[in-house]
């Protein structure tokens, strides 16, 4: 890690583990894989009865996860055709289901996760989508998470809500409005983070004037490897207007690639570590996949205007199979307001961002948290977050 580096034990599941300086080969997802087969950051599933069913007809895809489970000690059932599971679906701890699946039987709850293999490419996310898959693993890469995240579901405890927020067009708002749904979030009282989806927008830091605030950034995390302690993971994030964030850099350097088992290692403790998650996704299609597929529900920020509405359409071809709304932006009025839009979308509006004079100058110079500190701005996120429902502080932010 090259910043603010943490220095975790190196026993138990649940640590932060860099990879040492010459010991990571070529493919770091790739040596978190292996991990999961029985190295020392294994992430071990818990000792219940329970069973882990995987449909799937593919030998390779059956060999991987039964690595999986098997180093764990956990137990799976596998059937070659879904409606072999029978009984055996809805009692499962988790259902996976094989990328060779194309049609699940009527009434089968959907499946926890899709998993699939490398060079399946883009065809595994619209299958999850058909298919309702909550979780797409990409084997052997995602091998880590998967382990962790079986673990988790045997075991389910108490977590945060994770709120993606993108932009239905280009220059719609969405980071204006991430940062200030979490600001409003964290005046209430709840543990908040807010977290930059998109390596190539610039640094989220930039628009908090955060860029001197001591903390990992997200190539800081590039080489971690097995779960991430939520503990951890709070303690070493930098916090600017009251909340914890984690953003790209605010560099000229070309984005460190960060892998998207690490993504989902780092998304799966924020929702243990914090009450709410404020992920500002972007719009590129790689942090959609990277992001949203992690997320509770996506609100849109769209414009009042009939070419915002048609890219938001065809933004939506790729968003997961999760509750997604609508956030206006423009004055009351407008000729394509909230009814129009949401007959042109196909989403419910669900508040309205205000418009407000300077927000482009206070983006630029890093005070969008002054502004939103403004009345007509705390009204709009406190009913973003009414809307949330429990498991939240509603009401006016003070």
């Amino acid at each position: 890690m090259s910043r603010h580096q943490l220095h975790p034990p190196a026993t138990g599941p649940d640590n932060l583990l860099p990879v040492p300086p010459g010991d990571a080969p070529a493919g770091g997802a790739r040596s978190r894989a292996r991990n999961a087969a029985g190295g020392p950051d294994t992430a071990w599933l818990p000792e219940v009865s329970a069973e882990i069913l995987l449909a799937t007809g593919s030998a390779v895809l059956r060999a991987e996860v039964e690595r999986i489970v098997a180093a764990a000690g956990g137990h799976l059932r596998v059937v070659a055709d879904p409606a072999e599971g029978g009984r055996h679906w809805d009692g499962a701890a988790a259902v996976l289901v094989g990328s060779d699946i194309r049609e699940l039987p009527p009434r089968r709850r959907a499946p926890a996760v899709l998993v699939g293999t490398d060079g399946e490419g883009d065809s595994l996310w619209h299958l999850a989508a058909a298919l309702g898959a909550e979780r797409v693993a990409v084997l052997p890469d995602a091998a880590a998470w998967l382990a962790d995240h079986l673990s988790r579901s045997r075991a389910p405890g108490p977590g945060g809500l994770v709120l993606g927020v993108t932009g239905g067009c280009g220059g719609a708002g969405a980071t204006t409005a991430a940062i200030w749904i979490a600001q409003a979030a964290a005046g209430m009282g709840a543990r908040v983070l807010l977290v930059d989806g998109d390596p190539w927008a610039g640094g989220l830091e930039l628009a908090l004037a955060a860029e001197e605030c001591p903390g990992l950034r997200w190539p800081d995390l590039a080489e971690a490897r097995g779960s991430v302690d939520p503990a951890q993971l709070a303690e070493s994030l930098p916090v600017a207007g009251g909340f914890s964030f984690l953003s790209w850099p605010a560099s000229r350097e070309q984005p460190v690639p960060v892998g998207a088992a690490t993504v989902l290692g780092v998304l799966d403790a924020a929702r243990r570590g914090y009450e709410l998650v404020v992920v500002d996704i972007g719009r590129r299609e790689e942090p959609l996949q990277s992001f949203a597929w992690d997320c509770d529900r996506i609100m849109m920020v769209v414009p009042s205007q009939l070419r915002a509405a048609v890219a938001a359409v065809r933004m939506l071809q790729d968003f997961p199979p999760v509750e997604a709304t609508v956030l206006l932006r423009g004055n009351p009025g407008a000729a394509l307001d909230g009814p129009l839009l949401e007959d042109a979308i196909g989403l419910p509006v669900l508040g309205r961002l205000p418009e407000l004079r300077g927000v482009a100058a206070a983006t630029e110079s890093g005070r969008l948290l002054d502004l939103g500190r403004r009345r007509k701005v705390r009204q709009f996120a406190g009913a973003v977050l009414d809307a949330l429902g429990e498991g939240l502080p509603v009401g006016a932010p003070a």
